[in-house]
């Protein structure tokens, strides 16, 4: 008796092995007995939806958080953020209590603050391109500008 028999080798072919199949099945047991929770499900939903070919991505400018010096003795100080996309650029003060900003230039633009398993509700920046939320940011976050026929998406930066 060889090593072959021991094993059981000898009986397996590589021709009936089906890569496919195995694979199908892997995925059942997995939903079985790891099902991916709700929630994380609906989360990567919407992050998919956040891949929009006409989106220009807004590049972080600044951050109080790298950027400033810090205040020796100061509480509850709000982060402020800048981001550009070409000739779009918005600042972003983000406090306990929400976050406010303004679009630059100036104008009227619809504002999706993302994060989260639920979307909030959209925004409305003023004609001097001013918004506010009134949210507690918790988690990545990022924000969806539509100015006109632009649409612009930050980067996802955390709370």
């Amino acid at each position: 008796m060889n090593d072959d028999d021991l094993f059981g080798e000898e009986d397996f072919d590589d021709r009936e092995f089906d890569d496919e199949l195995l694979e199908e099945e892997l995925r059942r047991a997995a939903a079985v007995l790891d099902p991916v929770p709700a929630e994380l499900r609906q989360i990567a939903l919407d992050a998919y939806a956040l891949h929009d070919l006409e989106a220009r991505l807004a590049e972080l400018t600044f951050d109080s958080l790298v950027d400033a010096l810090p205040v020796r003795g100061a509480a509850d100080v709000p982060r402020m953020l800048t981001f550009q996309a070409g000739d779009v650029t918005v600042d972003v003060e983000v406090t306990a209590q929400g976050l406010m900003g303004q679009v630059l230039p100036p104008q009227p633009a619809r504002i999706e603050v993302l994060g989260g398993p639920r979307p909030g509700a959209p925004l409305t920046s003023d004609d001097l391109g001013r918004f506010t939320a009134d949210l507690p940011l918790s988690g990545p976050f990022a924000l969806r500008l539509r100015t006109g026929g632009d649409v612009v998406v930050t980067e996802w930066l955390r709370a």
